[in-house]
Order: C-alpha cells, then structure tokens, then sequence
C-alpha cells in the first residue's frame, strides 16, 4: 500500500531524480516536459510549493513501502470545491496498484482534508492504464475531448465522500 506525503522543500533531490529516471517511460504516454524542466528544477518545485501554500494546489508524492518515491498524484487549479486530478507512477513500480491506491488515497484526502465536493482529470483514449486507475475510482467518463492533438476523455468524480 503507498503512502503519500504532502510535497515539501527537502523533496526536491528525490523528485528531480524521479522525474529524470522515470523521463523516457513517461513521455510513452504523455508529452515530455521538456529540458527547461529540468534545467529550472529549482525554480519550478519552489513555485509549486508556492502555489500550494496558496491553497490553489495539492501535491502529494508516492512512496512504496520501503519509503522510495515511485510516483506523485496532484490536484491543481482548485476552485469552488472542485479540482483537476493529475498523477504519474514511475516505471517501476507501474502495473502492481499503485496508482489505483493513490488515487483513492488522494480522493479521500480532497474530501476530508481540502474540502473538496467534486475532481476532474484527462487521460487520452489510448491510455488504458490511466482510464482503468480512473475508472476504478468511480470516475465517470464526461466528455470527448482532444488531448495534444488525440483523442481523449474528460472524467469526473462527485460526491467524493461517498
């Protein structure tokens, strides 16, 4: 089972390792973030630790249970009870329920810690894992929609205390 922890200044070492070992795997899926990503590592994790202490976002990170980061769920751009859902699980430990958990652990969290009714996300149509971690989640998928340029589908989950 994971844990999550809420993201903090002293994780930027293990993230920016994570989000560099797992850079390759993740841009299978979803676009690459791009080499200023790294290059302004810094910058970019004090900026979300910023937006965070401003309460417009969430971000948690995954650890296994010997305590290695395999993964991060976020909720962003959080506004009238409601945020976006985004996560990514490392290649490692993908395929074994990881995201599934952290998500319903991050479901919960928004209900009862952040005081949110309702969550979005988007995953393409092709992104199989993603749409079965969602779906498992009493997400329901919404809206067709076009995800860089492909097919997609918007989810949406209420009643999150539920």
């Amino acid at each position: 089972m994971p844990t999550l922890e809420r993201l903090r200044p002293d994780h930027a070492d293990a993230l920016l390792a994570f989000e560099r070992e797992n850079r390759e795997y993740f841009a299978r899926a979803i676009p690459d973030r791009g080499d200023a990503y790294f290059a302004d590592f810094a910058a970019r994790h004090a900026a979300l630790l910023a937006e965070q202490d401003a309460g417009v976002c969430h971000f948690h990170l995954v650890l296994d249970d010997a305590g290695l980061l395999v993964g991060r769920v976020n909720l962003v751009d959080v506004a009238d009870a409601s945020a976006e859902l985004g996560y990514r699980i490392g290649e490692r430990a993908a395929g074994k329920g990881m995201a599934t958990a952290a998500v319903a652990e991050v479901c919960h969290l928004a209900c009862t810690t952040y005081g949110l009714t309702s969550l979005v996300a988007i995953t393409t149509l092709d992104n199989f894992a993603s749409r079965t971690v969602l779906e498992r989640n009493s997400f329901t998928a919404v809206e067709n929609i076009t995800v860089d340029a492909r097919p997609g589908i918007r989810y949406r989950r209420s009643h999150l205390g539920h």
